[in-house]
């Protein structure tokens, strides 16, 4: 499994660790890829991978240019459709509240369209939305198509949200797991 991420400030990087870890936890072996600095090696790397998770902070209601130019770069891949049925997920993080974080993972989601691979959700309901919830539950910020992260723009990397944090570990658990099923599946198919 590799997580393809680009960081502006260090926030992003902080949620692909906590992916990282969350997968490690459930038995993958993950690579970290930083889009902006990817090597031949790396897209080896990710070509050999059963599942890829998406990253970028999202800036002006979209993911990073680094990120951009990183998807734009895929197309080798698309045209010989070498990521055809890899999975596929997704995180971001953003200053607001809202920031547009879901417009980014939809373009993580449609870029795994174009690319042939399975999009996998969060799995998780939303958190803090009634009276008994608070910003510490898991998917605080009720998103669906993948994890989600708010750090405020004038704070370092060590005021990440531990819950998100947390959210983003389950995100990764929840791929591992996943690819280790479909794995067995595709064994099975192919018996």
């Amino acid at each position: 499994m590799s997580i393809a991420y680009h960081s502006g400030f260090g926030h992003t990087a902080v949620i692909a660790e906590a992916v990282r870890a969350g997968a490690a936890e459930a038995g993958a072996q993950v690579h970290l890829i930083k889009v902006d600095e990817i090597t031949e090696e790396q897209w080896a790397t990710l070509d050999a991978s059963d599942a890829i998770v998406f990253g970028s902070p999202t800036y002006m209601g979209t993911a990073s240019g680094a990120f951009h130019a990183f998807a734009e770069a895929t197309s080798k891949r698309w045209a010989e459709r070498a990521w055809a049925d890899k999975l596929a997920a997704g995180f971001t993080n953003s200053a607001s509240k809202s920031g547009d974080k879901l417009h980014t993972l939809q373009y993580f989601q449609i870029l795994a369209a174009q690319l042939g691979m399975h999009w996998i959700n969060l799995g998780l309901l939303p958190g803090w939305n009634h009276s008994a919830g608070s910003e510490n539950d898991l998917n605080r910020l009720g998103v669906f198509a993948g994890a989600a992260a708010q750090t405020n723009a004038d704070e370092g990397v060590e005021a990440v949200h531990k819950a998100d944090v947390a959210t983003a570990e389950h995100l990764g658990r929840r791929v591992a797991e996943t690819a280790t099923v479909f794995a067995h599946g595709r064994a099975a198919v192919a018996v």
